[in-house]
């Protein structure tokens, strides 16, 4: 692994633990994780092999991204005080989040360090047709782990305004026929 590989890794890792305190939810919330991930994407993904299994490969290693995310949004607390909006990542989102972004990194680990030769004969035997093809899983699995939880957590964001707007407006209504009086 390289300098930027592991800077990379820890700051996707550092993502989740900066939301463990409660923070506002606002455009950095979504623009940081998408901006390391997009690098990410630029950098690593140079093609997505379609031979053999490779897309059998990526698309279980997405749909595995896809179900992280998703929990690790539902695990996420939002709420309301006055028109902001508040998240805090609990800690089964925390253990979510290393656990996908920590896979990856321990995977690359193990094939930089000895691993090599056991995922080529895998590959082999499994009709993976080229390293591209786990390089495209991991970097889409990440990619699709950080936007279906940013996904999640707009929505169940969103839902969270709404219960909060008939309140406001009952109490703008209430006002605005006081003042009326």
């Amino acid at each position: 692994m390289t300098t930027t590989d592991w800077i990379t890794d820890i700051a996707l890792l550092l993502v989740v633990f900066r939301q463990l305190r409660e923070g506002r939810l606002d455009a950095k919330s979504y623009l940081i994780p998408l901006g390391i991930v997009g690098y990410v994407a630029h950098t690593y993904l140079n093609t997505v092999p379609t031979g053999g299994n490779d897309l059998v490969l990526i698309g279980t290693l997405v749909a595995i991204g896809a179900a992280l995310g998703v929990a690790g949004g539902v695990y996420t607390r939002i709420r309301s005080v006055g028109t902001h909006l508040f998240i805090k990542a609990g800690a089964v989102s925390a253990t979510l989040w290393v656990l996908g972004m920590g896979a990856r990194m321990g995977f690359q680990l193990w094939v930089d360090h000895g691993g090599a030769d056991n995922l080529a004969r895998f590959s082999a035997s499994h009709q993976i047709t080229t390293g591209d093809a786990w390089v495209a899983a991991f970097v889409l699995m990440a990619l699709t782990e950080v936007v279906t939880r940013l996904a999640t957590i707009f929505v169940r964001g969103r839902m969270v305004a709404r219960a909060q707007q008939p309140a406001v407006d009952g109490q703008r209504s209430a006002v605005a026929a006081d003042r009326a009086l």
